[in-house]
């Protein structure tokens, strides 16, 4: 059973909402960043960049002192109002290539997080969790939901094409060209119905910020312990999410840029290759991969085709199906070297919306040897892999709807 809740939302007024909407702060470059914050006093840039004002660098608790000032003045200044009922929000997006997503956003358990009601098929890194924790306990609020995904359902979908025949509360267009729309859900018979079946569907899974779900579950852990009258009402004892059906996702591979051969010779490398694959050589065209367990690979100014050769490669598991755990059992570790795909700073990663063009483009700079690309995963795979435990490798997805923060605000 999957238990969701509606919360009081501190949102922008809908003026300035779209002033405000920003982001992640890692995904500007520092030019974006300073002009955003230059010419918008509004942005959401200036609470998560507190040591703009000062002209400064601040870090550590220190800074997260001072986004929980900037969020404050925000709130006086009135730029931000809290709702006066607990609700859930529907809310739309279209993106500038015309795909819709439709949701829900509320708050969901930190206790279904612990009994893997919600599933999670990515590794975190503990550094991370527990520096977005600290952050959460000091600052007091998280502006960016988890993004979350449920089986199609037909009675919610009807709630939300219900909902959305009203005015929306915002609707307003970023820079990006996608166009985000948000009503509120406070009637009580209708809250309860979506419960309702939420409690029915049983499972839901992360589909992005598996960081960001696993610190809020962190924070409820301690929080808990700390509390002698707990009583699991709290608000911490959960964390805002945005809860989409299966279908709406949009799910893109994550190519991969490699810098040198580990001491290989082009002709050396080939024939490694060879002892797993049915090589190709494409030439000058751009060659992106149709099948599953199919690979490009870009190396000395040509383009590959790699098949893999299935009767030297055992299936065990949904995550051994996996094209990007297959691309590192058989060439990124054992002829590559590269056994960290976190940390080993010989590989990057380029999301799969950029075309091949992109994986030629950094390897004939001479900033890298040889590029692959694959197809992306599906629902299933994730669902699969999820539901057996498992993890996927770091950079295994890049998924769509991606958020804005500083459109609803969960407090704790």
């Amino acid at each position: 059973m999957a238990k969701i809740i509606p919360f009081k939302a501190v949102k922008p007024t809908r003026a300035i909402v779209g002033l405000v909407a920003a982001r992640p702060y890692q995904s500007y470059t520092i030019d974006e960043r300073e002009s955003r914050m230059d010419y918008n006093p509004y942005s959401f840039l200036h609470i998560v960049n507190p040591g703009y004002k000062y002209d400064q660098e601040v870090t550590g608790k220190e800074r997260y002192k001072l986004v929980k000032n900037r969020y404050l003045e925000f709130k006086e200044d009135g730029v931000f109002v809290t709702d006066e009922k607990p609700s859930f929000y529907v809310y739309k997006i279209v993106n500038r290539h015309g795909q819709e997503f439709n949701g829900i956003i509320a708050a969901t358990s930190a206790e279904d997080y612990e009994q893997d009601v919600i599933k999670k098929h990515e590794d975190t890194i503990e550094k991370r969790e527990q520096t977005f924790k600290t952050y959460l306990q000091t600052v007091g609020f998280n502006a960016e939901p988890v993004l979350l995904t449920y089986p199609d359902n037909h009675v919610i979908s009807e709630i939300i094409k219900e909902t959305q025949k009203d005015y929306a509360e915002f609707e307003f267009t970023m820079t990006y060209r996608d166009t985000h729309y948000l009503w509120k859900i406070d009637d009580e018979d209708t809250i309860a119905t979506i419960q309702n079946e939420f409690n029915e569907i049983g499972t839901i899974y992360i589909a992005d910020g598996h960081h960001r779900s696993a610190s809020s579950y962190l924070l409820y852990k301690d929080e808990k312990e700390k509390n002698p009258n707990h009583n699991g009402s709290e608000s911490y004892n959960f964390f805002m999410s945005y809860l989409i059906p299966e279908s709406d996702l949009v799910i893109h591979e994550f190519n991969r840029l490699i810098k040198d051969l580990n001491g290989l010779s082009k002709e050396e490398f080939l024939i490694k290759l060879d002892a797993l694959f049915r090589i190709e050589n494409r030439g000058l065209m751009p060659y992106h991969p149709s099948k599953t367990h199919h690979f490009s690979m870009y190396l000395d100014g040509e383009f590959y085709s790699l098949y893999l050769r299935k009767a030297n490669y055992n299936f065990n598991t949904a995550l051994d199906q996996l094209d990007a755990q297959l691309l590192y059992k058989t060439i990124l570790q054992p002829i590559l070297g590269i056994d960290d795909l976190r940390n080993d700073n010989r590989i990057e990663y380029v999301n799969g919306r950029d075309e091949m063009i992109t994986i030629k483009t950094s390897v004939d700079s001479g900033k890298f040897m040889v590029g692959f690309g694959m197809c992306p995963a599906t629902v299933e795979q994730i669902k699969q892999i999820a539901d057996e435990g498992l993890k996927m490798p770091p950079k295994s997805t890049y998924i769509l709807p991606k958020l804005r923060s500083g459109i609803t605000i969960y407090e704790y």
